[in-house]
């Protein structure tokens, strides 16, 4: 809470009342509370029923408004307001700049592991990435909140490394962010060996239910498809190779 200039307010002395008690009771400092009542000869003897006048202190939501106002982020950056649960660190890779670059360019902030929701910080503009070339037998996929390589490969059917590869624009493959573009290999570059045949995974299917739809028994249709690192989880338009009876 920070005073308002000379905004006062008028409070009736209670027994028990002193200087200090109320200064603690409506968030003000001593000298504060003194200052509003330069009438009193003696602050530290209050009497029950006399008037004291209390500095007014305007909400700190109010002062962090007033003082974002006066943020002016410079060229090359654009102004955005901190949500919760957001830090610096966060910040910067979501609009992918380094969390250097962002704290040089909020001076303002005078501990960047302190921010709080509402706060303006200027972020630097970085050229967007040009999207991946994705090579042939891959596709383009947009990261989702929640997503992972391993996550994305387990979705499409291939193989982590399979998926990686794809990318070799990725340094960190355990550092993706929603929004990003990558390339997944196709599930229809899944080669069935001999004595197998491609059937395209239904809603509802389960490796148990083709199985035993094809007449097969589950070990061998999970024993041809090696590609498939979890085969309790197959998703709809995934390939699967089935042996033939």
């Amino acid at each position: 809470m920070e005073p308002c200039g000379n905004c006062t307010t008028q409070y009736t002395v209670r027994e028990g009342d002193s200087f200090y008690t109320i200064a603690r009771q409506f968030a003000v400092s001593f000298d504060q509370l003194a200052q509003a009542n330069a009438q009193l000869s003696d602050p530290t003897n209050l009497a029950p029923g006399q008037t004291i006048n209390i500095p007014v202190a305007e909400p700190e939501s109010k002062v962090q408004a007033q003082t974002q106002q006066t943020v002016t982020c410079p060229p090359g950056t654009f102004r955005y307001t901190v949500q919760p649960g957001d830090s610096m660190f966060l910040i910067a890779r979501r609009f992918g700049v380094s969390l250097d670059a962002l704290i040089a360019a909020n001076p303002q902030i005078q501990n960047p592991n302190l921010i709080f929701p509402g706060q303006i910080v200027c972020v630097p503009t970085s050229p967007a990435p040009p999207p991946p070339v994705c090579p042939p037998g891959t596709f383009r996929y947009t990261v989702q909140p929640g997503d992972s390589m391993f996550l994305i490969a387990q979705r499409f059917g291939v193989s982590l490394n399979a998926l990686i590869a794809a990318n070799p624009q990725i340094q960190n493959p355990n550092l993706i962010f929603p929004g990003q573009v990558i390339c997944v290999p196709s599930a229809q570059s899944t080669i069935c060996p001999p004595g197998t045949f491609r059937y395209t995974v239904q809603p509802g299917d389960s490796m148990f239910l083709i199985a035993q739809r094809f007449g097969v028994s589950l070990n061998a249709l999970i024993a041809a498809n090696p590609q498939i690192t979890n085969p309790s989880r197959i998703f709809p338009g995934q390939i699967v190779c089935v042996p033939t009876r």
